[in-house]
């Protein structure tokens, strides 16, 4: 038997996007441990919260509540809702 075999993706192996969503945390409703939890935000959640409320991501910047360095840490982990 010839032929050319074609891989085919199992639906069990397909990783829904409303995953990824989810495990993001919101920067308007996250508690101040999810907030100080984030991977590279050290202490920052008081000071995420007293911003409040964001429309964007953008806003930890436009706001002056993080530093370019403390934003691009978390920018991947968080989301506006």
């Amino acid at each position: 038997m010839t032929g050319t075999v074609t891989p085919q993706a199992s639906l069990a192996d397909a990783k829904p996007l409303a995953a990824a969503e989810t495990s993001l945390v919101d920067l308007n409703t996250a508690s101040f441990a999810q907030l100080n939890s984030l991977k590279g935000a050290g202490a920052l959640g008081r000071a995420i919260i007293k911003g409040r409320p964001y429309a964007s991501v953008d806003d930890l910047m436009r706001k002056k509540v993080l530093r370019r360095t403390a934003f691009e840490k978390i920018k991947d982990q968080v989301t506006v809702r």
